[in-house]
């Protein structure tokens, strides 16, 4: 059977103190993209409004890590970011890739999930040929199904301009997201990775405490509220079911530390590299590994 999942789209990290988290990951090394505004469809088909977010990306030429602010209080919300900033802020969005948001539709439908539909989005964003509008698809499922945080299928339309190569070379070593880590309620733990492995086509395998569902160019963990102290020691926990951390891929562990530790945040050595807080990322554990 052909996925029609072909790894992580993006990974969101939502605040309303955006000018904080953009200064944070560029002391960690990380290169932003340019501010850009969001605009955004209510509804299938509906025509894309100003909204009240803007992000800048952590951009590797596949994936991405957003980082989302919510920056006009009194701006139109069509997609409930203020609500989810209500819960929490932090690691709180992830969308998979997709080529065909229908086809991703359907599939989200067919494992029993309710969603969106299909939605249309778009932002200026400067190019080296001027400025263009970057669009996209997505799909959304209610997040009252999806405990872990908030979860689609995204497709992009224009992935050149996000992707543009002046903005993929990072000063820490970083070329990509590895893994993102799900801690899931224990009551919760097989309804969730039973829900993965039908959406992702995947078949789970245990990595000691991790359960692991391999996409081809990236793995979903999942590891059990009772057994996270054991992967994450010391980590604060939002919720009962979370979005707890990415694995980024460094050129370099040594310098990718020395880079992060020059900011004055502390760093946790790991198996094959190092750790940094979700106290001190914004609400995201970062792993880093050359791996």
């Amino acid at each position: 059977m052909t996925r029609n999942i072909r790894g992580f789209h993006h990974m969101g990290i939502l605040t309303r103190d955006l000018d904080g988290l953009e200064q944070r990951f560029t002391e960690f090394g990380f290169t932003l993209s340019p501010r850009s505004r969001h605009l955004l469809s209510e509804r299938p088909g509906a025509a894309p409004v100003p909204g009240c977010t803007a992000n800048l990306c952590v951009l590797f030429g596949g994936s991405y890590i957003e980082l989302l602010g919510i920056v006009d209080e009194s701006a139109p919300d069509p997609w409930h970011t203020k609500a989810m900033a209500d819960e929490y802020e932090g690691f709180r969005i992830l969308n998979l890739d997709t080529d065909d948001a229908e086809a991703g539709d359907r599939l989200l439908t067919g494992a029993g999930l309710r969603t969106s539909g299909v939605l249309g989005l778009e932002r200026e964003v400067d190019t080296e040929g001027g400025p263009r509008t970057m669009r996209a698809r997505a799909v959304h499922v209610d997040g009252t199904s999806t405990p872990e945080g908030y979860v689609g299928i995204a497709q992009h339309l224009t992935r050149t301009y996000v992707h543009q190569p002046r903005y993929l070379a990072h000063p820490n070593g970083a070329r990509g997201i590895a893994a993102v880590l799900i801690v899931a309620e224990d009551d919760g733990f097989d309804a969730i990775a039973d829900r993965y492995a039908r959406v992702l086509q995947a078949r789970p395998e245990r990595d000691g405490p991790r359960t692991v569902l391999d996409m081809g160019s990236g793995q979903l963990e999942i590891v059990r509220t009772s057994d996270a102290g054991e992967v994450l020691p010391g980590e604060p926990a939002p919720s009962k079911s979370y979005l707890a951390a990415m694995t980024v891929l460094v050129d370099d562990v040594d310098t990718a530390r020395a880079t992060i530790e020059r900011s004055g945040t502390e760093t946790r050595a790991t198996g094959d590299g190092f750790f940094v807080s979700s106290r001190d990322a914004y609400g995201a554990g970062l792993f880093f590994t050359t791996r």
